[in-house]
């Protein structure tokens, strides 16, 4: 018998059907009829034929005609919503869909596996992880790890041993001891009383990032989660199903207390689940229309699910490959605009650097090299200035290797942080089968990817201060000998004026981002907790200042190339002109003032998306 699974005003039913032909109106109307029949006051209608209605799917928000058959307009087991005409939207109400969802909206079940074994995964793969290109299985020496730390559990609850999060309450509750009859409500209240999170949920991309990384974790084998449990956990991830989790509510330590309890509260059926078939509904609902089950947990197993820091490092994970692009993008957008302002190629020669090696100094340089004037790359435009008067170029085009070029080594020097912390176990107590015993610690201090991510903030918010600065350059005619503001018949036409104001704006803000986090700490839980590591606030604002950056490219992108514009029909080299032809297949050039924020949209699409990366 097909069922369906109905939203009406906040409120989910399950309304199964005996006959496929009856019509999606008489679905609406079923629904409305068991929402009043709940209802003390009738919800306030006088009968179901009072309620005007639109129906709509979860997945996508099409609306459905009332009239075509059910077995034509839904699949058996899909998620729709009852719309009433006159309802005002609840300020608290969560819609079907999370922002960002248009990226799931072509959403194909993976067919490809990634092993986990907790020891290898790298911030690449866990990136594709949250973007839906793998499933998850674990390695069979992960497996015998969680059997034989699981052994050790069992046997401590066995001999009614005395032992933190297992026989025992939480934080400032550590010296009170569970009777063995109340130990698995112990793990069930744990997880629901700390599902205190605020905020909007993490998108669908960076929910499965925390899910595969908790997976990760527990597959080391110090956690005492049991096989079977973790099995499905990993089930839960593979069918896309969601939890809601809200981003802010994580001081830190005792790890991602609030979020990773929110991921754990729809493990176990309750609170709010997303997937791409369903949209947001009740967890059990969508647990239920994948063919799963919610999770019944045993001891230990909700302090294993909760305890760690994978909230600041999967959104670390996401910070740092993002600021690996841009960087990288950062270099070409650069020397476009060197270009544009007819600019020397000396300041990249290769001896200069070699007597100040930093790593990331050399490289930026020789980036520099291959995609300027060359032999192998000749440039019209280099040679139109070949012999002009002027010995130096300002800071923000001469200094390029040496500011991209720390960029690029903060980079790699958090990634390198975040590789480790993504295969740590973070847990409390840790269990170590090897020795048969517990240990209590402090792993799931997130004072590492903190500090991290703090620094990696104010790396890469060079990369737009120093953009700005050439956006500056690029509009001002008395320092580009190009028309003010990048367009012609000026005073008619403002061209780039405002745009520049933006990036200046962009800028401004990282600058009060770009104050450290993790130079706060307030005593939680009743002093037990007394130095935390504010890192959930860290990743988060890393994200925010890499975005801004992204956006101040853009827009430096977008002025470089229509600086172009005004020096045809001479040509750029090879590698920069195929940069501007990929710009002017989204962005058609400035002949008079048009609508500009989309044109930076799809430029800054154009950056997130790595379309310029086939050059490094």
């Amino acid at each position: 018998m097909p069922r369906y699974t109905v939203h009406v005003r906040g409120e989910w039913l399950a309304v199964p059907c005996q006959d496929a032909q009856l019509t999606v109106g008489w679905l609406g109307r079923e629904a409305v009829r068991r929402y009043i029949k709940n209802k003390p006051d009738n919800g306030g209608f006088a009968s179901v034929d009072d309620a005007r209605f639109l129906v709509r799917r979860c997945k996508g928000l099409g609306l459905l005609d009332n009239e075509d058959p059910l077995d034509v307009a839904l699949e058996d087991n899909e998620f729709v919503e009852v719309v009433i005409e006159g309802d005002a939207m609840s300020p608290d109400f969560i819609p079907s869909q999370p922002e960002g969802v248009y990226l799931y909206s072509k959403y194909r079940e993976p067919e490809k596996y990634i092993a986990l074994d907790g020891d290898s995964l790298t911030t690449e793969d866990l990136v594709s992880l949250g973007k839906g290109h793998y499933k998850i299985k674990l390695t069979p020496t992960a497996e015998k790890r969680v059997q034989k730390s699981r052994e050790v559990i069992d046997r401590i609850v066995e001999e009614k041993t005395v032992v933190y999060g297992i026989t025992t309450g939480f934080g400032k509750f550590a010296r009170t001891v569970i009777p063995v009859s109340k130990l698995e409500e112990l793990q069930f209240n744990l997880v629901r009383s700390h599902s205190s999170g605020v905020g909007k949920p993490l998108s669908p991309e960076r929910c499965r990032m925390l899910l595969a990384l908790r997976i990760n974790v527990l597959a080391k084998g110090y956690s005492g989660i049991s096989l079977g449990t973790l099995k499905q956990v990993i089930e839960v991830f593979n069918a896309s199903c969601l939890p809601y989790v809200p981003e802010k509510g994580t001081v830190g330590a005792s790890g991602d207390l609030a979020p990773l309890s929110h991921l754990a509260l729809g493990l176990i059926g309750e609170g709010k689940m997303w997937s791409p078939k369903s949209g947001w509904a009740d967890a059990k609902y969508v647990l239920a229309a994948h063919g799963l089950k919610p999770i019944v947990l045993k001891p230990k197993e909700g302090l294993a699910l909760i305890n760690g820091t994978q909230m600041i490092t999967s959104l670390g994970c996401e910070a740092v490959e993002r600021a690996s692009a841009i960087a990288r993008q950062a270099d070409i957008v650069a020397a476009l605009t060197l270009e544009v302002l007819k600019g020397t190629t000396k300041a990249f020669d290769t001896d200069i650097h070699a007597v100040r090696p930093h790593r990331g100094q050399v490289e930026v340089a020789f980036r520099f090299r291959s995609l300027l004037d060359s032999d192998h790359h000749p440039s019209e435009i280099a040679e139109s200035h070949r012999f002009c008067d002027r010995v130096q170029d300002a800071y923000t085009l001469r200094c390029c290797p040496q500011v991209h070029g720390v960029v690029n080594d903060t980079i790699a020097f958090v990634k390198n942080i975040i590789t480790t912390e993504i295969n740590s176990a973070t847990d409390n107590p840790m269990v170590f089968a090897s020795r048969g015993e517990t240990i209590s610690g402090g792993n799931f201090h997130g004072e590492y990817p903190a500090k991290a991510l703090d620094y990696l903030a104010i790396g890469v918010h060079e990369l737009a201060s120093i953009s700005e600065r050439r956006i500056e350059r690029l509009c001002n005619p008395s320092l580009s000998e190009l028309p003010a503001f990048l367009v012609a018949e000026g005073g008619l036409n403002s061209g780039f004026m405002i745009a520049h104001c933006t990036a200046a704006a962009l800028v401004s803000e990282n600058k009060a981002l770009c104050h450290p986090s993790s130079v706060d700490s307030l005593s939680t839980s009743a002093a037990t907790e007394d130095h935390v590591s504010m890192g959930g606030w860290a990743a988060r604002k890393a994200l925010r200042v890499i975005e801004h950056v992204e956006q101040v490219l853009a827009i430096e992108l977008l002025a470089a190339c229509q600086g172009i514009e005004f020096l045809r029909p001479l040509k750029t080299t090879t590698p920069l002109e195929k940069v501007y032809d990929l710009v002017r297949s989204v962005v058609r050039p400035w002949i008079k003032d048009r609508f500009m924020a989309p044109d930076i949209e799809a430029a800054h699409r154009l950056l997130v998306e790595q379309k310029g990366n086939w050059m490094f």
